[in-house]
């Protein structure tokens, strides 16, 4: 098995390691805090959260090839545990907990799958527009659904926006003002210190400051949540119990989180390893986050995968190897083995407000302005994800956003743009008639070139197309200027053959400019060379052209 780690601890020197430690110390002050809110977030534990911090980060150093790269459990994630678990689970807690580290094992299981079955690029099906849009819902979804620790008050659990904003009107007489003074300081502090202090650790500041005040005040006699008792020690290692009916109604969440999460996590890698000048290896990827995740359930975690804040801080803060990771790592086992009882006064008022000021800088205002001038589809199909995930939910959200880019890609796919050629005055270059009006289409030929692949979904398309251009008149030859043809199915190879031989049987010449090797060797296999004549098959279009106007060419060239 490959051990990225073993070569990056040989080729390191003591200054690397000293940057990976502090690196390693860094995150874990931003990760311990978190760790609980996203545990709090995916309805478990906050301990769980801390739990997943521990093994299934060394198992990802060890593995992993992104240097910088901080797993562990982040808000997009534990907002799809919930999502996927709570129906199943109901309101037994341990049930709950149960079902998470189960769905951490299946998310494991089919993210390493498909890293040793080298399918990573399985991911490509989930555009950019359509993550884009995701997530800036799910950012809403996120973000709301702490207002009930935010003002104190019962709201029922809730993955629409509406039922979370209308169930808050409905207990605004029941706000607690104690709790919304706590969460506002706290977020006025995360936000205040993130711009005017970053390196100040602003996660250890209202932790600190949120629990010290409610000791201190007694404000937990006053109504105010607190975390209260966290059990201190290790996590038992014990695989979940495999329960086939569990298995089968977690299956459609286990490979949305597979999917989001490498999707999140290879991003994140891809973007900080361009900029320290390396490269990921995207199935490798997959075996360490999903060998992590397997980590997780077997010492009761919840699915992870790596966040974007917390790889930031690590990469700032120097982080060369894994072993920052190790680092963190370390630092979360020694809180769970000595530190657990100082959180008993944090309040939960806090742990929203981490949560909340995370996510909402998921809400992306400006791709979405971004692809509406650029592309006005692509915005399209953002707007119809973010809606939908905003209606239907979370799971729904994905499933239609990943569905409309893929009608979206073969509706695309089979209209390719086609366009009529003509030549530039006094060269050989041929260019689209429609876009250059200074270039003169061949009188005697018919000039065509199909940006795109031949294939069964296009090829009524291109007869039609075709036989549009044509207008009825009487060409002595047709080119097909195949430049733009990558690739030919058996559909695009008959069509192909039946407008040749149509063609033929019209006496019109047909020839082929531009032939690519791979869809060559498809024509020579089905002997459709042959039929149209291994001499017609040229270079350029301007060899054929010259051949039926001679005395435009001689002009031309005068």
């Amino acid at each position: 098995m490959k051990l990225p780690l073993i070569e990056t601890i040989r080729a390191a020197d003591n200054s690397s390691v000293q940057r990976d430690v502090m690196a390693g110390l860094t995150t874990a002050i931003m990760l311990v805090p978190q760790a609980m809110a996203y545990a709090m977030l995916a309805g478990l534990e906050p301990i769980v959260g801390l739990y997943a911090s521990t093994i299934p980060l060394a198992l990802y150093a060890l593995l992993g090839t992104s240097r910088q790269l901080a797993v562990g459990p982040v808000a997009m994630i534990s907002l799809l545990v919930a999502s996927g678990v709570a129906p199943i689970a109901g309101a037994d807690p341990v049930r709950f907990a149960a079902l998470a580290a189960l769905l951490a094992l299946m998310v494991g299981v089919i993210q390493l799958s498909m890293g040793l079955l080298r399918v990573g690029f399985l991911v490509k099906f989930l555009s950019h527009p359509v993550i884009a849009g995701f997530t800036s819902a799910a950012a809403l979804i996120i973000g709301l659904s702490q207002l009930k620790h935010m003002l104190g008050v019962p709201l029922p659990r809730s993955h629409h926006v509406h039922e979370i904003v209308l169930s808050a009107i409905e207990h605004a007489a029941d706000v607690h003002w104690a709790t919304v003074a706590i969460a506002l300081t706290a977020v006025t502090l995360l936000v205040g210190l993130k711009h005017w202090a970053p390196a100040v650790p602003r996660f250890l500041v209202v932790v600190v400051g949120g629990a010290l005040l409610v000791w201190g005040a007694g404000l937990d006699h006053a109504g105010v949540a607190i975390v209260g008792s966290v059990p201190s020690g290790l996590p038992p290692i014990r695989p979940p119990a495999l329960e086939l009916e569990s298995m089968r109604a977690l299956l459609p969440i286990a490979v949305a989180i597979s999917l989001v999460a490498f999707m999140e996590s290879i991003s994140v890698a891809k973007a900080f390893a361009k900029a320290d000048g390396y490269e990921v290896d995207a199935n490798q990827e997959l075996i360490a986050l999903g060998t992590a995740n397997i980590g997780a359930a077997c010492i009761g975690g919840y699915p992870i995968t790596g966040g974007f804040s917390r790889t930031a801080v690590n990469a700032q803060a120097g982080a060369k190897s894994g072993i920052a990771a190790l680092i963190t790592s370390g630092v979360v086992v020694l809180t769970l083995l000595f530190l657990t009882p100082l959180f008993f006064f944090l309040p939960k008022a806090v742990l929203a407000a981490i949560i909340m000021t995370a996510v909402f800088g998921l809400i992306d205002v400006e791709q979405a302005r971004h692809l509406w001038t650029v592309s006005r589809p692509d915005a399209v199909m953002m707007a119809l994800t973010f809606v939908a995930t905003l209606a239907l939910g979370i799971e729904p959200g994905i499933g239609i956003g990943v569905a409309s880019s893929l009608l979206w890609f073969v509706w695309r796919q089979s209209s390719p743009h086609v366009a009529r050629l003509g030549r530039v005055p006094g060269t050989n270059v041929f260019r689209n008639i429609e876009r250059n009006p200074e270039v003169q289409p061949p009188l005697n030929v018919l000039a065509v070139r199909i940006d795109g692949p031949l294939f069964f979904a296009n090829t009524a398309f291109l007869k039609a197309k075709l036989t549009e251009l044509e207008d009825g008149n009487l060409f002595q030859a047709i080119v097909l200027d195949a430049e733009a043809i990558g690739d030919i199915d058996a559909s695009g190879e008959a069509w192909l053959a039946q407008l040749v031989r149509s063609t033929q049987s019209r006496g019109i010449d047909f020839w082929i400019a531009g032939l690519h090797g791979p869809v060559r060797d498809v024509l020579n296999r089905s002997g459709l060379m042959t039929t149209i004549g291994h001499n017609r098959v040229v270079y350029r279009i301007h060899e054929v052209v010259d051949i039926y106007e001679p005395s435009r060419l001689a002009k031309d060239v005068a």
